[in-house]
């Protein structure tokens, strides 16, 4: 396994974590997983599963060996009745935090993450309404080691790294979402790629999430370029962008984890994406790449968000819906005017998507 050096703390992070959020099986399976991942050299786990069982699982798996362990919890992510659910409500977090380190054992996280904060409403809620304050004062008394977050915004990642305060944050980075190819610079990819050369500057790390984007790359028939990647190709793509420390991939059970482990002794012809410079804008024509070329909406959707959260609910992350439902405008506040159908350079029907998400999310809450 290869380390690398989070620049404000030293610590050491495998570059390849685990993230949890598809975490199943019994206890048993769960733990032996988990076993597996740290023999194996992984010591950086995210705490955010989309269930509460995989918490027993880590206090088992983790018992004696904190030392050896880095954790990432969000704060935000909560359990009631053992599902999960998402709040900003202050007694609600604090309860929750207290119940995770009392069954962990600890008395710190290594990294506390506000959890989820892709809106500007959402984010003002976050600094203004106890939560900031709340963390900072964990931070002081060593509660928390390194302050961060999560977010899909480039531009709310923005906001909080000029706080100048997080060590540490979690954002999708893969090849479809930083997409770009000929006149059409999708993806947002000079702001995405600004945002990673920054972090490097300021060294604050990032910890990769989606970096198969939710399956749909490893899959030949959803994948935007009309053709599959592999594990090994994604997790390289996300490692090479700059400030990167670690990719968390989704593991579902012990088969997906053998799969991404592959990528610790894989060939250097494995780990090439240089494939995907082949890919044409084409490719993509009638598939939504997140971008937000269609902005602004009349009516405050965040059509590309809203694209994400249901193409990643479809691919099975039950995170998504929960993001969907926090969002403060959503699909079913289309009113067909067309303006983004007008601007989308891959000619995307929003306004027949936006009528199937809302019936897709209406159908399963």
């Amino acid at each position: 396994m290869e380390y690398r050096t989070l620049p404000h703390g030293g610590e050491k992070i495998s570059v390849i974590g685990m993230g949890a959020g598809s975490l199943s099986g019994t206890k048993e399976e769960m733990i032996a997983v988990l076993n597996a991942a740290i023999e194996n050299g992984i010591n950086y786990f995210d705490l955010a599963p989309s269930v509460e069982a995989p918490w027993y699982a880590y206090a088992e798996a983790f018992a004696g060996r904190r030392e050896n362990i880095l954790t990432q919890m969000h704060f935000g992510a909560v359990y009631k009745g053992g599902t999960y659910g998402w709040t900003r409500d202050l007694g609600e977090i604090r309860q929750q935090i207290s119940w995770n380190l009392n069954l962990l054992k600890t008395d710190y996280t290594d990294m506390g993450f506000i959890h989820c904060v892709d809106d500007e409403e959402d984010l003002n809620e976050v600094m203004n309404g106890g939560l900031w304050e709340y963390m900072k004062s964990l931070k002081a008394d060593g509660t928390i080691r390194h302050l961060g977050f999560s977010s899909h915004n480039p531009g709310i990642a923005r906001q909080i790294l000029d706080t100048g305060l997080a060590d540490l944050f979690m954002f999708s980075i893969n090849p479809a979402y930083d997409y770009q190819k000929g006149e059409y610079a999708m993806g947002e990819v000079a702001e995405r790629t600004a945002l990673y050369r920054d972090c490097e500057k300021m060294g604050v790390g990032i910890s990769v999430m989606k970096p198969f984007a939710g399956g749909q790359l490893l899959d030949e028939k959803r994948s935007l370029f009309g053709r599959a990647l592999t594990h090994i190709q994604c997790i390289r793509y996300a490692l090479d962008r700059p400030a990167v420390m670690t990719v968390l991939p989704g593991v579902r059970n012990m088969e997906d984890l053998q799969e991404v482990l592959k990528y610790v002794n894989s060939s250097p012809e494995e780990k090439d994406y240089s494939v995907i410079g082949e890919f044409t804008p084409q490719d993509a024509d009638g598939i939504c790449v997140y971008c937000n070329h269609c902005q602004p909406c009349p009516m405050g959707l965040n059509v590309g968000l809203i694209n994400k959260y249901y193409d990643l609910a479809l691919a099975g992350d039950e995170m998504a819906k929960g993001h969907y439902q926090k969002l403060p405008v959503r699909a079913d506040a289309c009113v067909q005017c067309g303006h983004c159908e007008s601007r989308c350079p891959f000619h995307v029907k929003q306004e027949a998507r936006m009528k199937e998400i809302h019936a897709w999310f209406s159908a399963v809450q």
